[in-house]
């Protein structure tokens, strides 16, 4: 017996927000591509470059949520859920591409400082620290219970820490005219930015190979189904994200007795979708003084 949650809140609409997003990057892209290369500034150069990267992943991202909402298909029945999960994945990947980026342009210049000019690098920077803000924070909400949407919110999140940096070493430079502050701030930023995009790496990944998601107790569900009276039972359990929204489940109840059939398999969904925002479920009964195994859909 199947019984599925559709609560249109579970899943928000952030179409607006990736569109405003990719917009307003693309466009300080270009505005931060011109003056790095007017200033002969690398550390705008490479901002550019970790922008654009990011604007990839809100691509990716807003691809992966519009997928999930496609209709399901004779050969696809869970329809496209699961491009929510990888655009996740490949968000983590594109975030630790542009780090190593990052970190090799800041050894660069340790090694080899080069003169840029500070003003110009706190103005252009600082600009990207607000643009990078007002979108991450278009997310901020929808990181809580999206994996893909929190994929975004890291993006924008990590650029407005990188252009912080751009704006310190800017600052630090017009004081003291040591250019060897550039890359120093930049590898402080990677740290940080590597911390935040391994959880996100270590959870989508997770997810990809049908595992039990990090916010379900295996072992809880397991003793919930065990506990209902009536089940001697409980076999075949099996519990995995559809996208990074949604969690299914299925399971064989060996059960004695006898039972309102409907009833009985409507309250255990109702209460793994309560107890555990499990939406989707499948239950199998298997009646033993009947020898018969019962399995419908409503």
């Amino acid at each position: 017996m199947s019984n599925e949650h559709n609560h249109s809140h579970n899943v928000e609409n952030y179409n607006k927000a990736f569109g405003f997003g990719i917009a307003l990057n693309i466009i300080y892209i270009i505005v931060e591509v011109t003056y790095g290369l007017i200033i002969n500034s690398t550390a705008l150069l490479a901002d550019a470059g970790h922008n654009f990267s990011d604007v990839l992943g809100l691509i990716l991202a807003c691809g992966g949520a519009y997928l999930a909402q496609t209709a399901v298909t004779k050969n696809r029945t869970y329809g496209l859920r699961k491009a929510t999960i990888l655009a996740a994945l490949f968000n983590a990947v594109l975030l630790l591409i542009a780090v190593g980026a990052i970190t090799i342009e800041a050894i660069r210049k340790i090694i080899e400082p080069e003169p840029v000019g500070g003003t110009t690098m706190i103005i252009v920077a600082g600009i990207g620290v607000f643009i990078n803000t007002l979108t991450a924070l278009l997310f901020l909400k929808g990181s809580e219970k999206d994996l893909n949407i929190k994929g975004a919110f890291l993006h924008m999140a990590a650029d407005a820490g990188v252009s912080l940096g751009v704006v310190l070493a800017g600052l630090i430079i017009n004081i003291t005219g040591m250019y060897i502050f550039d890359p120093i701030i930049s590898i402080v930023i990677v740290v940080v930015i590597t911390i935040g995009t391994w959880g996100l790496l270590k959870d989508s990944l997770h997810l990809s190979m049908d595992a039990v998601p990090r916010s379900i107790d295996y072992e809880k569900v397991q003793s919930y189904l065990s506990s209902l009276e009536g089940v001697k039972e409980v076999h075949d359990l099996h519990i995995w994200a559809m996208s990074t929204t949604e969690i299914a489940l299925t399971v064989h109840l060996v059960y004695i007795g006898i039972y309102e059939r409907n009833n009985f398999i409507k309250n255990i969904s109702e209460d793994l979708y309560h107890k555990f925002n499990i939406v989707h479920t499948t239950i199998q009964i298997e009646d033993i003084e009947n020898n018969n195994c019962n399995q419908n859909q409503f």
